[in-house]
Protein backbone atom coordinates (compact mmCIF):
# COMPACT_ATOMS: atom_id res chain seq x y z
CA UNK A 1 0.00 0.00 0.00
CA UNK A 2 1.45 3.33 -1.19
CA UNK A 3 1.19 6.64 0.51
CA UNK A 4 0.77 9.73 -1.03
CA UNK A 5 3.28 12.80 0.49
CA UNK A 6 0.97 15.61 1.16
CA UNK A 7 1.33 19.17 0.15
CA UNK A 8 3.83 20.07 3.16
CA UNK A 9 6.12 17.02 2.07
CA UNK A 10 6.48 17.83 -1.11
CA UNK A 11 7.33 21.15 -0.30
CA UNK A 12 10.10 19.24 2.49
CA UNK A 13 11.40 17.58 -0.48
CA UNK A 14 11.70 20.26 -2.67
CA UNK A 15 14.29 22.19 -0.08
CA UNK A 16 15.76 18.92 0.77
CA UNK A 17 17.00 19.27 -2.99
CA UNK A 18 18.56 22.70 -2.49
CA UNK A 19 20.05 21.35 1.35
CA UNK A 20 19.31 18.62 3.48
CA UNK A 21 16.00 19.24 5.40
CA UNK A 22 16.14 17.01 8.44
CA UNK A 23 15.14 17.66 12.24
CA UNK A 24 16.73 16.17 15.04
CA UNK A 25 15.16 14.99 18.87
CA UNK A 26 17.50 14.16 21.55
CA UNK A 27 16.28 12.43 24.46
CA UNK A 28 18.45 12.25 27.87
CA UNK A 29 18.11 9.35 29.94
CA UNK A 30 19.33 8.71 33.30
CA UNK A 31 20.39 5.32 32.55
CA UNK A 32 23.46 3.83 31.73
CA UNK A 33 24.39 3.01 28.29
CA UNK A 34 24.32 -0.48 27.02
CA UNK A 35 25.34 -0.03 23.10
CA UNK A 36 24.12 -3.46 22.17
CA UNK A 37 20.70 -3.51 24.18
CA UNK A 38 19.87 -0.04 22.87
CA UNK A 39 20.64 -1.27 19.31
CA UNK A 40 18.11 -4.16 19.62
CA UNK A 41 15.57 -2.19 21.42
CA UNK A 42 15.43 0.44 18.21
CA UNK A 43 15.82 -2.24 15.04
CA UNK A 44 12.87 -4.29 17.08
CA UNK A 45 10.75 -1.13 17.75
CA UNK A 46 11.10 0.13 14.20
CA UNK A 47 10.32 -3.42 12.54
CA UNK A 48 6.72 -4.01 14.51
CA UNK A 49 5.80 -0.28 14.11
CA UNK A 50 6.25 -0.80 10.60
CA UNK A 51 8.46 1.98 10.09
CA UNK A 52 11.56 -0.20 7.54
CA UNK A 53 12.22 -0.25 4.15
CA UNK A 54 10.96 3.19 2.97
CA UNK A 55 11.00 3.45 -0.89
CA UNK A 56 10.05 6.89 -2.00
CA UNK A 57 9.81 8.28 -5.08
CA UNK A 58 10.45 12.30 -5.30
CA UNK A 59 9.10 12.73 -9.20
CA UNK A 60 5.32 11.01 -8.22
CA UNK A 61 5.29 12.23 -4.51
CA UNK A 62 4.70 8.61 -3.35
CA UNK A 63 5.97 6.67 -0.90
CA UNK A 64 6.05 3.16 0.74
CA UNK A 65 7.42 1.02 3.98
CA UNK A 66 7.56 -2.10 2.96
CA UNK A 67 9.09 -3.92 6.21
CA UNK A 68 11.49 -6.00 6.18
CA UNK A 69 14.96 -5.69 8.98
CA UNK A 70 15.89 -2.57 10.15
CA UNK A 71 18.82 -0.93 9.20
CA UNK A 72 19.97 0.72 12.53
CA UNK A 73 22.64 3.28 12.19
CA UNK A 74 24.02 3.93 16.07
CA UNK A 75 26.80 6.40 16.14
CA UNK A 76 28.34 7.37 19.88
CA UNK A 77 29.97 10.55 20.39
CA UNK A 78 31.85 12.23 22.90
CA UNK A 79 30.08 13.56 25.78
CA UNK A 80 29.85 17.22 26.36
CA UNK A 81 28.14 20.05 25.58
CA UNK A 82 30.44 21.06 23.15
CA UNK A 83 30.47 17.53 21.58
CA UNK A 84 26.66 17.56 21.30
CA UNK A 85 26.25 20.89 19.73
CA UNK A 86 28.35 19.77 16.46
CA UNK A 87 27.17 16.68 16.57
CA UNK A 88 23.82 18.36 15.67
CA UNK A 89 25.04 20.12 13.59
CA UNK A 90 26.93 17.72 11.24
CA UNK A 91 23.81 16.01 11.77
CA UNK A 92 21.61 18.60 10.32
CA UNK A 93 23.73 19.22 7.34
CA UNK A 94 24.44 15.12 6.81
CA UNK A 95 21.62 14.63 3.45
CA UNK A 96 19.65 11.24 3.46
CA UNK A 97 18.82 9.57 -0.08
CA UNK A 98 16.13 7.85 0.53
CA UNK A 99 14.92 5.29 -2.28
CA UNK A 100 14.34 1.90 -2.48
CA UNK A 101 14.41 0.17 0.70
CA UNK A 102 15.74 2.75 2.85
CA UNK A 103 15.91 4.20 6.03
CA UNK A 104 14.57 8.40 6.97
CA UNK A 105 16.41 7.58 10.51
CA UNK A 106 19.64 7.50 11.93
CA UNK A 107 20.68 7.75 15.45
CA UNK A 108 23.51 8.91 17.78
CA UNK A 109 24.70 8.77 21.35
CA UNK A 110 26.49 11.31 24.37
CA UNK A 111 26.99 8.65 27.24
CA UNK A 112 28.20 10.02 30.48
CA UNK A 113 28.61 8.20 33.95
CA UNK A 114 25.44 7.25 34.61
CA UNK A 115 23.07 9.10 31.80
CA UNK A 116 23.14 9.27 27.83
CA UNK A 117 21.63 11.60 25.04
CA UNK A 118 19.79 9.51 22.53
CA UNK A 119 19.64 11.56 19.14
CA UNK A 120 17.19 10.75 16.20
CA UNK A 121 17.91 12.18 13.44
CA UNK A 122 15.22 12.15 10.62
CA UNK A 123 14.79 12.89 7.12
CA UNK A 124 11.78 15.85 8.10
CA UNK A 125 9.78 15.11 5.00
CA UNK A 126 8.29 11.56 6.44
CA UNK A 127 7.17 13.06 10.13
CA UNK A 128 6.51 15.70 12.71
CA UNK A 129 7.59 16.24 15.99
CA UNK A 130 4.45 14.23 17.19
CA UNK A 131 5.37 11.33 15.69
CA UNK A 132 8.36 11.12 16.73
CA UNK A 133 7.96 11.85 20.00
CA UNK A 134 5.82 9.45 20.36
CA UNK A 135 8.32 6.86 18.40
CA UNK A 136 10.90 7.66 20.94
CA UNK A 137 8.33 6.93 23.77
CA UNK A 138 8.38 3.32 22.64
CA UNK A 139 12.20 2.75 22.38
CA UNK A 140 12.65 4.44 25.67
CA UNK A 141 10.11 2.26 27.42
CA UNK A 142 11.80 -0.47 25.53
CA UNK A 143 15.25 0.27 26.91
CA UNK A 144 14.08 0.72 29.90
CA UNK A 145 12.19 -2.74 30.35
CA UNK A 146 8.88 -1.48 30.70
CA UNK A 147 7.50 -1.71 27.13
CA UNK A 148 3.95 -2.23 26.82
CA UNK A 149 3.07 -4.97 23.57
CA UNK A 150 3.56 -2.53 20.27
CA UNK A 151 0.73 -2.45 17.94
CA UNK A 152 2.29 -1.45 13.96
CA UNK A 153 1.15 2.33 13.27
CA UNK A 154 -0.68 3.59 10.72
CA UNK A 155 2.06 4.73 8.26
CA UNK A 156 0.29 5.14 5.03
CA UNK A 157 -2.92 7.48 5.97
CA UNK A 158 -5.27 7.98 3.29
CA UNK A 159 -4.80 11.44 2.54
CA UNK A 160 -7.29 13.68 4.61
CA UNK A 161 -10.19 15.12 2.48
CA UNK A 162 -8.77 18.33 1.63
CA UNK A 163 -9.59 20.79 4.52
CA UNK A 164 -9.81 24.22 2.58
CA UNK A 165 -12.37 22.60 0.35
CA UNK A 166 -13.90 21.13 3.49
CA UNK A 167 -14.02 24.71 4.89
CA UNK A 168 -14.52 27.13 1.87
CA UNK A 169 -14.40 30.31 4.55
CA UNK A 170 -10.79 29.95 5.34
CA UNK A 171 -9.77 29.95 2.00
CA UNK A 172 -11.77 32.99 1.34
CA UNK A 173 -10.41 35.04 4.09
CA UNK A 174 -6.71 33.62 2.86
CA UNK A 175 -7.58 35.17 -0.44
CA UNK A 176 -8.77 38.35 1.30
CA UNK A 177 -5.27 38.84 3.97
CA UNK A 178 -3.26 37.94 0.86
CA UNK A 179 -2.63 41.84 0.33
CA UNK A 180 -2.04 43.02 3.44
CA UNK A 181 0.49 39.79 4.00
CA UNK A 182 2.33 41.06 0.52
CA UNK A 183 2.37 44.70 1.61
CA UNK A 184 3.71 43.37 5.02
CA UNK A 185 6.75 41.64 3.32
CA UNK A 186 7.58 44.06 0.86
CA UNK A 187 7.87 46.16 4.21
CA UNK A 188 10.09 43.53 5.95
CA UNK A 189 13.61 43.53 6.74
CA UNK A 190 16.21 41.42 4.95
CA UNK A 191 18.71 39.92 6.76
CA UNK A 192 21.97 40.72 5.15
CA UNK A 193 23.48 37.35 3.67
CA UNK A 194 27.31 37.20 2.93
CA UNK A 195 26.91 33.87 0.93
CA UNK A 196 22.90 33.33 -0.71
CA UNK A 197 23.75 29.83 -2.22
CA UNK A 198 25.01 28.87 1.19
CA UNK A 199 22.32 26.68 3.40
CA UNK A 200 24.72 25.34 5.92
CA UNK A 201 23.35 25.24 9.31
CA UNK A 202 25.44 25.33 12.67
CA UNK A 203 23.26 24.89 16.04
CA UNK A 204 23.23 26.14 19.47
CA UNK A 205 20.92 25.74 22.51
CA UNK A 206 19.99 27.18 26.20
CA UNK A 207 17.52 26.62 28.71
CA UNK A 208 15.15 28.54 30.75
CA UNK A 209 15.32 26.98 33.97
CA UNK A 210 11.92 26.27 36.31
CA UNK A 211 12.50 29.96 37.69
CA UNK A 212 12.65 31.99 34.36
CA UNK A 213 10.29 29.41 32.74
CA UNK A 214 7.97 29.84 35.70
CA UNK A 215 7.77 33.88 35.15
CA UNK A 216 7.62 33.57 31.89
CA UNK A 217 4.39 31.53 31.84
CA UNK A 218 3.03 33.67 34.76
CA UNK A 219 3.75 37.00 32.51
CA UNK A 220 2.20 35.34 29.89
CA UNK A 221 -1.12 34.51 31.56
CA UNK A 222 -1.21 38.06 33.47
CA UNK A 223 -1.09 39.88 30.18
CA UNK A 224 -3.96 37.43 28.62
CA UNK A 225 -1.71 36.11 25.90
CA UNK A 226 -0.03 32.60 25.05
CA UNK A 227 3.77 31.52 26.15
CA UNK A 228 3.87 31.07 22.53
CA UNK A 229 2.99 34.84 21.76
CA UNK A 230 5.27 35.73 24.66
CA UNK A 231 8.46 33.82 23.04
CA UNK A 232 7.16 35.64 19.81
CA UNK A 233 7.68 38.57 21.13
CA UNK A 234 10.95 37.65 22.62
CA UNK A 235 12.10 36.23 19.05
CA UNK A 236 11.51 39.64 17.35
CA UNK A 237 12.57 42.21 20.08
CA UNK A 238 16.02 39.95 20.36
CA UNK A 239 16.22 40.28 16.14
CA UNK A 240 15.44 44.15 16.53
CA UNK A 241 18.80 44.17 18.88
CA UNK A 242 21.15 42.52 16.76
CA UNK A 243 20.24 43.97 12.73
CA UNK A 244 20.97 47.43 11.65
CA UNK A 245 19.14 50.00 12.48
CA UNK A 246 15.60 50.17 10.94
CA UNK A 247 14.87 53.74 10.28
CA UNK A 248 10.71 54.19 10.64
CA UNK A 249 10.99 55.92 7.08
CA UNK A 250 13.09 53.35 5.77
CA UNK A 251 10.78 51.32 3.54
CA UNK A 252 12.02 47.68 5.29
CA UNK A 253 11.88 48.67 8.37
CA UNK A 254 9.57 45.84 10.12
CA UNK A 255 10.29 42.22 10.87
CA UNK A 256 8.86 39.05 10.16
CA UNK A 257 8.66 35.43 11.49
CA UNK A 258 7.18 32.63 10.95
CA UNK A 259 5.48 30.08 13.33
CA UNK A 260 4.56 26.20 12.49
CA UNK A 261 1.12 24.76 13.94
CA UNK A 262 0.34 21.25 14.66
CA UNK A 263 -2.98 20.71 12.76
CA UNK A 264 -3.54 17.10 13.59
CA UNK A 265 -6.39 17.71 15.58
CA UNK A 266 -7.90 19.67 12.36
CA UNK A 267 -7.11 16.82 10.71
CA UNK A 268 -8.68 14.45 12.36
CA UNK A 269 -7.93 10.87 12.91
CA UNK A 270 -6.34 8.70 15.23
CA UNK A 271 -3.06 11.01 16.28
CA UNK A 272 -1.21 8.36 18.51
CA UNK A 273 -1.32 5.94 16.02
CA UNK A 274 -0.71 7.54 13.17
CA UNK A 275 2.48 8.13 11.60
CA UNK A 276 3.22 11.21 9.11
CA UNK A 277 2.88 14.58 9.00
CA UNK A 278 0.25 17.24 9.63
CA UNK A 279 1.60 20.89 9.70
CA UNK A 280 0.27 24.40 8.79
CA UNK A 281 2.20 27.98 9.34
CA UNK A 282 1.70 32.02 9.60
CA UNK A 283 3.78 34.71 9.40
CA UNK A 284 3.52 37.66 12.26
CA UNK A 285 5.09 40.98 10.75
CA UNK A 286 5.83 44.29 13.34
CA UNK A 287 7.96 47.15 12.94
CA UNK A 288 9.23 46.49 16.49
CA UNK A 289 9.94 50.18 17.85
CA UNK A 290 12.92 50.56 20.12
CA UNK A 291 10.22 52.06 22.55
CA UNK A 292 7.68 49.15 22.36
CA UNK A 293 7.23 47.71 25.87
CA UNK A 294 7.69 43.82 25.85
CA UNK A 295 3.99 43.28 26.90
CA UNK A 296 2.67 45.63 24.62
CA UNK A 297 4.44 43.74 22.00
CA UNK A 298 3.04 40.51 23.29
CA UNK A 299 -0.27 41.69 23.09
CA UNK A 300 0.52 42.99 19.65
CA UNK A 301 0.86 39.57 18.69
CA UNK A 302 -2.16 38.31 21.04
CA UNK A 303 -4.66 40.13 18.74
CA UNK A 304 -3.14 38.58 15.39
CA UNK A 305 -2.24 35.39 16.48
CA UNK A 306 -5.97 34.83 18.06
CA UNK A 307 -7.19 36.09 14.75
CA UNK A 308 -5.33 33.92 12.90
CA UNK A 309 -6.01 30.57 15.07
CA UNK A 310 -9.94 31.57 15.17
CA UNK A 311 -9.83 32.03 11.05
CA UNK A 312 -8.18 28.24 11.25
CA UNK A 313 -5.52 30.81 8.26
CA UNK A 314 -2.64 28.23 9.33
CA UNK A 315 -4.50 25.92 7.37
CA UNK A 316 -4.21 27.83 4.07
CA UNK A 317 -0.40 27.85 4.08
CA UNK A 318 -0.35 24.43 1.62
CA UNK A 319 -1.94 27.21 -1.13
CA UNK A 320 0.76 29.69 -0.19
CA UNK A 321 3.68 26.55 -0.69
CA UNK A 322 1.89 25.15 -3.78
CA UNK A 323 2.09 28.41 -5.51
CA UNK A 324 5.68 28.92 -4.57
CA UNK A 325 6.85 25.28 -5.73
CA UNK A 326 4.56 25.97 -9.17
CA UNK A 327 6.77 29.50 -9.59
CA UNK A 328 10.32 27.96 -8.52
CA UNK A 329 10.48 25.47 -10.88
CA UNK A 330 11.01 27.49 -13.46
CA UNK A 331 14.57 28.07 -12.16
CA UNK A 332 17.71 26.52 -11.16
CA UNK A 333 18.08 25.09 -7.94
CA UNK A 334 20.82 27.81 -7.24
CA UNK A 335 18.33 30.83 -7.96
CA UNK A 336 16.04 29.21 -6.00
CA UNK A 337 18.17 29.51 -3.08
CA UNK A 338 18.58 33.34 -3.50
CA UNK A 339 14.58 34.12 -4.49
CA UNK A 340 13.27 32.93 -1.03
CA UNK A 341 15.00 35.80 0.99
CA UNK A 342 14.28 38.24 -1.84
CA UNK A 343 10.72 37.53 -1.40
CA UNK A 344 9.93 35.85 1.64
CA UNK A 345 12.78 38.21 4.43
CA UNK A 346 11.60 36.05 7.34
CA UNK A 347 14.24 36.60 10.34
CA UNK A 348 13.22 33.29 12.20
CA UNK A 349 11.17 31.27 12.76
CA UNK A 350 9.44 29.52 16.11
CA UNK A 351 8.69 25.73 16.73
CA UNK A 352 6.58 24.93 20.10
CA UNK A 353 6.29 21.54 21.56
CA UNK A 354 5.19 20.76 25.25
CA UNK A 355 6.53 17.48 25.68
CA UNK A 356 4.18 17.20 29.02
CA UNK A 357 1.20 17.22 27.30
CA UNK A 358 2.74 14.00 25.36
CA UNK A 359 4.73 12.48 27.75
CA UNK A 360 3.51 13.67 30.93
CA UNK A 361 5.63 11.71 33.28
CA UNK A 362 8.83 12.19 31.03
CA UNK A 363 10.11 15.10 33.12
CA UNK A 364 8.65 14.12 36.27
CA UNK A 365 8.64 10.51 37.18
CA UNK A 366 10.51 9.49 34.13
CA UNK A 367 13.42 11.97 34.78
CA UNK A 368 13.82 12.76 30.92
CA UNK A 369 15.18 15.80 29.11
CA UNK A 370 14.90 16.38 25.87
CA UNK A 371 16.40 19.06 23.11
CA UNK A 372 15.03 19.37 19.21
CA UNK A 373 17.02 21.03 16.66
CA UNK A 374 15.49 21.75 13.27
CA UNK A 375 16.93 22.70 9.17
CA UNK A 376 16.17 26.25 8.84
CA UNK A 377 15.27 25.44 5.24
CA UNK A 378 16.04 27.93 2.32
CA UNK A 379 12.86 30.13 3.94
CA UNK A 380 14.02 31.38 6.92
CA UNK A 381 17.90 31.96 8.52
CA UNK A 382 17.45 30.99 12.39
CA UNK A 383 14.88 28.58 14.09
CA UNK A 384 14.05 28.48 17.33
CA UNK A 385 13.02 25.28 18.65
CA UNK A 386 11.01 25.69 21.75
CA UNK A 387 10.52 21.90 24.05
CA UNK A 388 8.89 22.46 27.19
CA UNK A 389 9.76 19.39 29.40
CA UNK A 390 8.78 18.96 33.44
CA UNK A 391 9.27 22.32 34.91
CA UNK A 392 11.73 23.97 32.34
CA UNK A 393 11.95 24.65 28.53
CA UNK A 394 14.87 23.80 26.34
CA UNK A 395 15.64 25.99 23.23
CA UNK A 396 17.75 25.19 20.01
CA UNK A 397 18.76 27.55 17.57
CA UNK A 398 19.39 26.17 14.19
CA UNK A 399 20.81 29.12 12.48
CA UNK A 400 22.78 29.97 8.74
CA UNK A 401 26.26 31.17 9.33
CA UNK A 402 25.86 32.81 6.19
CA UNK A 403 23.32 34.92 7.21
CA UNK A 404 24.81 34.95 11.24
CA UNK A 405 27.73 35.02 12.98
CA UNK A 406 28.32 33.23 16.11
CA UNK A 407 29.24 36.31 17.72
CA UNK A 408 25.12 37.75 16.18
CA UNK A 409 24.06 34.92 17.90
CA UNK A 410 25.47 34.96 21.01
CA UNK A 411 24.14 38.44 21.28
CA UNK A 412 21.19 37.22 20.51
CA UNK A 413 20.94 34.44 23.22
CA UNK A 414 21.77 37.01 25.93
CA UNK A 415 19.02 39.54 24.85
CA UNK A 416 16.64 36.71 25.00
CA UNK A 417 17.78 35.47 27.85
CA UNK A 418 18.30 39.04 29.65
CA UNK A 419 14.74 39.99 28.91
CA UNK A 420 13.13 36.68 30.24
CA UNK A 421 15.11 37.19 33.53
CA UNK A 422 13.27 40.97 33.78
CA UNK A 423 9.72 39.63 32.91
CA UNK A 424 7.76 40.90 35.13
CA UNK A 425 3.74 39.99 35.23
CA UNK A 426 2.65 43.04 37.48
CA UNK A 427 4.30 45.65 34.57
Amino acid sequence: MRGRLNTFQRTMLHWDALHPYNAIHLVRLPRTFVAARLQAVIATTLEQLGLTGLELDRRAGTYEYRGGPAQVELATITAGEAALAAEITRQLNRPFTPGAASSPFRFFVASEADSFWLGLVYFHAVADAEAIVRLLQVIVAGYLAASPAVVPLECHPAPPANLLLRHPGILARKLLALPAMMRDLKQSFRPPCRAPGDLTNEFTRFTLEPVAWGRLRAAAKAWGVTANDLLLALLLKSFSAIVPQRSPAARRHKLSVGCIVNTRPDAGGDRARTFGLALGSFVITHAVPAAISLRDLAADLHRRTQRIKQQRLYLAASMEITLARAVLAWFSPERRKTIYPKNYPLCGGITNLNLNSLWPDAGGVLGLDYIRAVSTGPVTPLVLSVTTVGTTANLGISYRPASFTAEQIAEWKMNFLAAAERLDSRA
